[in-house]
């Protein structure tokens, strides 16, 4: 199977800290947040990994030819971030026909992969539970099935999912940029095609100078 990870975003809610730094490499106690991603795939046999990058970039693809999986990463380059659903749109040809997991890079984040069901025909999310940023949470689930109430929700969606690029089709001909959630897996999730599973292994979504500090405070605790 192979992996993208999200790595394009401008990292606005991360400034001073980004202004220099792209997010994703931010560290956390010696490693950069898309290591971390990287480490936690690889440890579950993936080794095949597109990346896109935008807002610099260059610094991404530096940092990354050291690691031993680096001869297996592609970069796509986009002149400006086209969204999470634009940039899977972007991959298309690089993904293949088979599922493959989609990761956000700015999550701690180590789910059992082993969890994932072997068939998914559009989209399977994996749910966390919700942090106090997310009190309401992004959906609920029945079994295995998404759906999403219109007040309080159970779970947070913790940023990683299985994909099946055929759900790509329909939108071959949008604009960049547009979004992963509204823009498809909305629609979807409507029509109850969208399945999911709760994962409480340890999650932070690193996307503030604050919960970055928690990060640290944790990882160095937990060592």
């Amino acid at each position: 199977m192979k992996a993208m990870i999200l790595a394009a975003g401008l990292g606005s809610r991360m400034k001073p800290l980004t202004r220099e730094i792209p997010k994703p490499l931010l560290d956390v106690n010696g490693l950069s947040l898309i290591e971390y991603t990287i480490n936690n795939l690889t440890n579950y046999g993936i080794n095949e990994f597109i990346i896109n990058v935008s807002y610099l970039g260059e610094k991404i693809k530096l940092a990354l030819k050291s690691i031993e999986n680096a001869s297996n990463i592609i970069f796509l380059d986009e002149p400006f971030p086209y969204g999470t659903g634009g940039a899977l749109l972007n991959a298309k040809d690089y993904l293949g026909s088979a599922p493959f997991i989609l990761s956000t890079s700015d999550i701690l984040f180590s789910p059992d992969l082993t969890k994932i069901p072997d068939r998914v025909d559009t989209v399977h999310l994996i749910a966390t539970k919700n942090p106090d940023h997310n009190n309401g949470g992004d959906f609920s689930l029945n079994d295995e099935s998404v759906f999403i109430n219109e007040g309080f929700n159970d779970y947070t969606y913790s940023g990683v999912c299985v994909i099946n690029p055929r759900v790509l089709e329909k939108h071959a001909s949008k604009d960049y940029p547009f979004d992963l959630w509204s823009t498809i897996l909305i629609p979807l999730i409507k029509t109850s095609k969208v399945t999911g599973h709760l994962d409480d292994s340890f999650w932070i979504d690193v996307g503030t100078p604050n919960r970055l500090k928690l990060a640290r405070t944790v990882l160095k605790d937990q060592n």
